[in-house]
């Protein structure tokens, strides 16, 4: 069966599966299960994309240390690559753990260098946890710097192995991971899966944290089997709908502002923002100042299903203010838009415990 689906439609199911309605979720835990991942990263023009993605859903009563707690200390939720997941997607992501790396030349760095894989397993069995730099770096062959990581091929080896599921992050020092035997940080008693029932059901979770996806390996992680077929008005596209995500349209709670932090998971498919909200979306932090429109790192500002704007702001940590650079109406506001908005921003600006500068 095919589900018939105006834009309207496709956009609640969207809004609802990222958690970006007027129900809003209770902890750190629910938006990482039903998300699948939080990323992380560390430009903070208002907050850590981490810290904002969980304050767009929870609002006001979210704090940084649950966060913290929830991966540190209850261990509800794991590091790996680049963002916290929820620790029930674990057993889903380690057959494919296991059999990395498939790129060659990864492959044969980690062959040219096996004395020093066990030279940092073996450092982190006698004295872990530990940062990167507690760890002497002993490679017989070392990747050239790229921009991302230096000459130190510590990190580089702790990543892979994270990715194998041999080491991974216990927690951090500011912004610097602490490392320890894998181990000794995942749960002894996970469930196991075959490579292709864990690939079946990652879809399904992509799908779940999508509601309305198109089939691809890697920009949606939506199988084309995954969920139930649907045609989105207006669209050629190919779409797969969650079915669960259907089912429950007709209970949607309404919709809110949202000020959505630009590497948000809502953005991460830019066709799909295209084809259901109508919006282009071009990040300009890595644009030269001149060719910028909007600001170094604006956020979207979501009104219910539709993006209507984008916030420039950022905290100036000096004078200890949220500073709004502009805010940028796509369409003329109608009043009770402007202090939807209004009102959203000084809840940030609370939230971050400084006052508001530049709101006119």
């Amino acid at each position: 069966m095919t589900h018939r689906l105006t834009r309207d439609e496709a956009r609640r199911i969207t809004v609802r599966a990222q958690l970006l309605d007027a129900d809003r979720p209770g902890d750190v835990v629910e938006v990482a299960e039903q998300l699948g991942y939080v990323k992380i990263d560390p430009t903070a023009t208002i907050a850590p994309c981490e810290h904002t993605v969980l304050w767009s859903r929870i609002g006001w009563s979210y704090e940084g240390g649950q966060l913290q707690k929830a991966v540190e200390v209850d261990r509800h939720l794991f590091e790996l690559d680049g963002a916290f997941r929820p620790i029930s997607i674990l057993p889903l992501m380690l057959p494919g753990m296991r059999q990395w790396p498939k790129r060659e030349s990864t492959r044969q760095w980690l062959e040219a260098n096996d004395r020093f894989r066990r030279d940092v397993l073996a450092r982190l069995r006698a004295d872990g946890p530990l940062l990167a730099s507690d760890i002497p770096d002993t490679a017989q062959v070392s990747r050239a710097p790229d921009g991302w990581s230096g000459s130190n091929q510590v990190p580089t080896m702790l990543d892979f192995l994270s990715r194998r599921g041999e080491v991974a992050v216990v927690g951090r020092e500011g912004r610097h991971r602490r490392w320890d035997l894998a181990e000794r940080v995942y749960p002894r008693d996970l469930p196991e899966y075959s490579a292709e029932e864990a690939a079946r059901l990652l879809e399904e979770r992509s799908l779940q944290a999508a509601g309305i996806g198109r089939p691809h390996w890697y920009w949606t992680g939506v199988g084309k089997t995954t969920g139930e077929a649907a045609v989105v008005e207006g669209s050629t596209l190919t779409w797969r709908v969650d079915p669960e995500a259907l089912a429950a349209l007709d209970e949607d709670a309404g919709g809110r502002v949202a000020f959505l932090n630009p590497y948000d998971s809502l953005l991460f498919d830019r066709r799909r923002l295209e084809e259901l909200f109508e919006f282009t979306y071009v990040l300009e932090q890595f644009k030269p100042k001149a060719q910028r429109r909007y600001g170094f790192f604006a956020h979207p500002i979501l009104l219910g299903d539709r993006f209507i704007g984008m916030l420039d702001a950022e905290v100036d940590r000096t004078n200890e203010v949220l500073r709004v650079n502009a805010v940028h109406e796509f369409l003329p506001w109608e009043p009770e838009e402007h202090e939807m908005v209004r009102a959203e921003i000084s809840e940030l600006a609370e939230w971050l415990g400084v006052p508001v500068s530049g709101l006119t």
